[in-house]
């Protein structure tokens, strides 16, 4: 009998990702792509996450995530 480790798909920023780890966050995610967290606006499956909840929401199968970064102008 063998075993087979669950693909994670996801959406990250309109493009589709498939991992095999199926532990980790979105915090975890912004810090794989180096994203600067102190300037961002992070949508999870549709509404505003709170920045204190990043490390708490693990992503999951067809979730959809988009970064929106917050730009100063003049």
């Amino acid at each position: 009998m063998s075993k087979f480790n669950k693909i994670t798909t996801f959406w990250f920023n309109g493009q589709e990702y498939l991992s095999q780890n199926n532990k980790f966050t979105i915090l975890d995610l912004l810090n794989y792509f180096d994203y600067n967290t102190s300037l961002l606006v992070v949508e999870y499956n549709n509404f505003i996450s709170l920045k204190k909840n990043w490390n708490k929401i693990i992503v999951r199968n067809d979730d959809k995530i988009e970064v929106l970064t917050i730009v100063g102008g003049g």
